[in-house]
């Protein structure tokens, strides 16, 4: 049929030229107009979507920038045991001990206003104030209540658990009541580092901070970095450590939470300890002394730099901070070393005591309210 068909259309095309027509080659135009507004139609069509489709490409095939974080790139490099500057003065510079600690050998308190309450006298007044550590783990919330002395008949309280109970809840308001006094020097810092003029009461109050965490050339970034909370649930191991929760004989006559060691001050003859030895453990008129004291030492001695560096690293990228994490930079606080950071970190899971690492004292009054 096509052949048939393609034969009288040639027959047509001979007799029409004989004739005088010109056969032009019609489908031939019609196939290349139509090719041509094809070709044009796609042309308009592609120079307009290519815009489009660079932007779409680009989202789905370009490899995204990545913005680094310098805080998390130190933070690992310091668990790699690696480095980094925060510090930046000097850590061997001597520092002047009296200045440092000024506030806590200073304290205004004489001890024999100071009574020493009984264990079972302490329970039915944490009783009376709806005081436990039951509530606390849940709402987060503690009363300012202030032991100045440790019961000594914990010692004899043969129950393990209510042992530590009764310890937790008289070291617990003392270590967030001196948390809640850096918290709001840090508040105070950073309000007079936004200004851009300070005043004379503000620049004493900088300097007094200097000397109060051994800051030399008032280097600013230093005393931020010093100037930091330590985690509830570190200090409650450490001063269950140090004092067997709360039955040691430094803890029992001196008030000594966290055994820290002096040279030249008050303090008690280790038991055993050789005839050249000269080291005492420090004595202090409360408890809430012995709280400032620790926290002073871990935020200024050199021992303890590392454990700063990663604390502030935190502080910056996670904005709180990992007690379980820093306790492995405190291999320096006693002679066992690691051993003693694997007790530390015993301690915390064991007694679930990061519970309490977001706990607050409420404040005791309506000025320390709004500064918190």
């Amino acid at each position: 049929m096509d052949k048939l068909k393609k034969i009288n259309i040639q027959i047509i095309k001979k007799i029409l030229q004989k004739k005088g027509y010109r056969i032009s080659k019609s489908q031939e135009s019609f196939a290349s107009l139509y090719y041509t507004t094809f070709a044009g139609i796609f042309l308009v069509i592609f120079f307009y979507s290519m815009p489009l489709l660079l932007n779409t490409s680009s989202k789905i095939f370009k490899k995204k920038d990545i913005v680094i974080n310098t805080s998390n790139k130190n933070f690992n490099k310091v668990l790699e045991g690696k480095e980094i500057n925060l510090e930046k003065n000097n850590e061997n510079d001597i520092i002047n001990y009296n200045e440092l600690y000024v506030d806590i050998f200073d304290f205004d308190i004489n001890e024999k206003d100071t009574i020493r309450l009984s264990a079972s006298t302490l329970n039915q007044l944490f009783k009376d104030e709806d005081y436990s550590l039951k509530d606390i783990r849940k709402n987060k919330l503690v009363k300012p209540i202030s032991i100045d002395i440790l019961p000594s008949e914990i010692k004899a309280i043969e129950n393990t658990r209510k042992r530590k109970e009764l310890f937790i809840q008289i070291v617990l308001p003392l270590i967030l009541e001196e948390n809640k006094k850096i918290k709001i020097d840090r508040k105070t810092l950073f309000s007079i580092l936004n200004k851009n003029n300070n005043s004379e009461e503000e620049k004493n109050w900088l300097r007094s901070k200097f000397k109060m965490y051994g800051v030399k050339n008032r280097d600013l970034a230093t005393l931020k970095i010093r100037m930091d909370e330590i985690p509830v649930s570190l200090a409650i191991a450490q001063a269950a450590k140090e004092t067997g929760w709360g039955t040691s004989r430094f803890a029992q006559q001196g008030n000594a939470l966290f055994g820290q060691w002096t040279y030249d001050g008050d303090g008690i003859k280790p038991a055993g300890a050789d005839v050249n030895d000269k080291h005492k453990v420090m004595k202090f008129k409360i408890l809430k002394a012995s709280v400032r004291a620790y926290q002073r030492n871990l935020n200024t001695h050199k021992s303890y730099k590392k454990f700063r560096k990663v604390r502030a690293i935190q502080r910056d990228v996670y904005g709180s901070l990992n007690s379980l994490e820093l306790a492995n930079y405190l291999d320096q606080y006693a002679e066992t070393g690691k051993e003693y950071t694997k007790i530390l970190k015993q301690i915390i899971e064991q007694n679930k005591l990061t519970d309490f690492d977001d706990a607050k004292i409420l404040p005791s009054s309506n000025r320390e309210k709004s500064l918190i």
